[in-house]
């Protein structure tokens, strides 16, 4: 297994960590809440937006997940109604907060207990929440340097509520200066200044990076250079040959490509979990067809069923959220409002078999 790939079993293959996890182990068990592991359900969640004003209410969300076989959800901020109708559902959750409160979460202690007394605590016992997102694609940004303090004060106040959940923040392949060939992924400059702290505290949490990987943008922005059928998972060769690494498909790369950036840093290995990817059914945009964002899903899902890693991670289930549920009508104009796998009246935009 390569140093840039982490897994939990690594502290049990390891008899200097043994005690380590052992104690691990026994405190999470005192904790009166612990999260459920991710790896648990279904390798394929899905991202429920809500910037659209004609989508159905949460109680009918949860009802055609639970009838989709949909087991794991991310909600982008802590929506009430969401989360009363997630209660009891089975379902796990990411929750996410907004980026505008990073600064309050960073600075005063106070502020993240109150936000994981208001959003965390009335759910916990009934409510399977898998991470809490803090900050949503900020780094690099002029927020970037409030993520790892509000992490930490947010991680603080769920060990003060007696919850265990792991604190985490998600990234786009904006933090990568380099992402080709996927050995030599590196971040930016900039990013690497808050990334390499990032990464060690959520190492010490065993707590995985979240990072939105779309081959669809990597495609569009190239297609001269880059091959549809590598982008859609249905190229039957090996399209980019890394050293001694092969690959067949843009979201393996592009995984690795975070991965090995990770590894660049030099610190302790952590997981990336793939917050978003996704395919347009529409909107004018290069490829954005139905035949294209049905293949590409229905591709995913059987890619991660083989449960066979990535070239570089070799042996880890990826842990994947597509986007979006549904269509949503208050985004951006174009391919941004047609994402969705459901339209608003949940029928299907195109069929995925999760």
């Amino acid at each position: 297994m390569e140093r840039g790939c982490s897994s939990l079993h690594l502290l049990l293959h390891r008899p200097f960590f043994f005690a380590a996890a052992i104690s691990l182990l026994y405190s999470a068990f005192l904790l009166t809440t612990t999260a459920a592991a991710g790896s648990g359900q279904g390798l394929m969640g899905v991202n429920y937006g809500m910037k659209g004003d004609n989508l159905p209410t949460p109680p009918e969300v949860i009802s055609l997940c639970n009838s989709r076989n949909i087991t794991k959800l991310r909600l982008f901020d802590p929506n009430a109604a969401a989360l009363a109708a997630l209660q009891n559902s089975g379902i796990h959750v990411i929750l996410g907060s907004y980026n505008e409160d990073l600064p309050n979460f960073a600075a005063d202690p106070s502020s993240a207990i109150a936000w994981v007394d208001a959003n965390v605590v009335p759910y916990a016992a009934a409510v399977n929440f898998t991470y809490i997102d803090i900050g949503n694609e900020v780094i690099p940004g002029e927020l970037a340097a409030f993520v790892l303090p509000a992490m930490r004060n947010i991680n603080a106040a769920l060990h003060s509520a007696g919850i265990s959940i792991p604190v985490t923040t998600t990234v786009s392949t904006a933090v990568l200066g380099t992402s080709y060939p996927p050995s030599q992924g590196a971040f930016t400059e900039e990013a690497s200044q808050v990334m390499g702290p990032i990464v060690s505290f959520l190492a010490s949490i065993n707590a995985p990076l979240l990072a939105n990987v779309y081959p669809y943008f990597a495609y569009a922005g190239n297609p001269v250079e880059i091959r549809l059928d590598y982008a859609l998972f249905t190229a039957s060769d090996v399209v980019v040959q890394d050293g001694s690494l092969g690959y067949s498909n843009l979201f393996d790369a592009m995984v690795d490509s975070v991965n090995s950036a990770i590894e660049r840093l030099g610190g302790p290995a952590v997981r990336v979990v793939v917050s978003e990817t996704g395919w347009p059914s529409a909107g004018g945009g290069n490829a954005s067809t139905f035949d294209n964002a049905r293949a590409y899903n229905n591709n995913l899902i059987r890619h991660l069923n083989k449960k066979i890693g990535t070239p570089k991670c070799p042996g880890n289930d990826l842990e994947v959220y597509t986007f979006a549920l549904f269509n949503e009508n208050l985004k951006p104009e174009g391919i941004e409002q047609n994402f969705g796998m459901f339209y608003p009246d949940m029928t299907e935009i195109y069929h995925v078999e999760f």
